[in-house]
């Protein structure tokens, strides 16, 4: 199905939105709501500060792009799962990850979501070959087409320090030649469409939602500073799912009025 076949009633932002999205496989725009950011970004440095016993006042900047002065290869993980661990356990902050991003969500995906459980984090500390994701497209590993993901820099990014994704126009084309240029490993699938991705360049205060059926990853961070960055997928409630159920990898969380009476409607009894 084509655009072209649904009468829209968009509006003109909507329609731009939407129209950059399909066209790019992604939407970059500014946070709609900064506070919700920043009471994220401030939430984790105070863990930041307690998982690494800082008692002193400390530059948000810094302690962020520099943590690999702090934190070594060696202990980055065990610090990763310690962070993230910490802040998906806060009861606020998956309601202040889905502000970020609310009118874009409700373009691009609708009113009614579903989001994943737990968001995930990724640090990326310069020269570390430990923390690479290979090209690849969530759909192959069980996700369904009908889902989306905000991706969220706590820190500016740009060339190695971010992340790449293959243009849906490209991705058509490596569909119709996907055994020839996958090879047999995930280095070959990246050797033959590097010249074709779009690297993300992205500043803090902005989001960045992508469609996770098209082949994305990152490279060693050849940058002097560490990338932080979050992802969280989001669908409509009532859009098909793959192996990522409704219950255990994701939750609704904007259920309205109707859907709760059609769920709950029973015919009456006649006899």
């Amino acid at each position: 199905m084509t655009r072209a076949d649904v009468k829209s009633f968009l509006s003109e932002e909507e329609t731009e939105i939407t129209n950059q999205y399909l066209k790019k496989g992604f939407y970059q725009g500014p946070s709609k709501n900064m506070s919700s950011l920043s009471w994220i970004r401030s939430t984790f440095l105070e863990i930041i500060k307690q998982e690494l016993n800082i008692t002193t006042d400390i530059d948000t900047e810094s302690i962020f792009d520099l943590i690999h002065q702090t934190v070594s290869v060696v202990e980055l993980n065990q610090f990763r799962l310690k962070v993230i661990q910490r802040i998906n356990e806060n009861p606020d902050f998956r309601k202040h990850y889905y502000q970020i991003a609310k009118p874009y969500l409700d373009i691009l995906v609708g009113n009614e979501l579903a989001m994943q459980v737990k968001v995930n984090l990724s640090i990326q500390l310069p020269n570390d070959d430990s923390s690479l994701l290979p090209t690849h497209a969530d759909t192959w590993s069980g996700d369904s087409p009908f889902e989306l993901v905000l991706w969220v820099p706590l820190v500016n990014c740009y060339k190695t320090k971010s992340m790449y994704i293959l243009p849906p126009n490209e991705n058509d084309k490596l569909d119709i030649n996907f055994k020839e240029m996958a090879g047999d490993h995930s280095e070959d699938l990246y050797e033959s469409i590097k010249n074709k991705v779009t690297w993300i360049e992205i500043d803090y205060g902005n989001i960045l939602i992508f469609n996770n059926s098209l082949p994305h990853g990152n490279r060693v961070n050849k940058e002097s500073e560490t990338r932080w960055s979050m992802n969280c997928r989001f669908k409509s409630i009532f859009t098909p799912y793959w192996d990522k159920k409704l219950g255990s990898f994701f939750e609704p969380i904007t259920l309205r009025a109707a859907s709760i009476n059609g769920m709950n409607y029973k015919l009456p009894k006649l006899t």
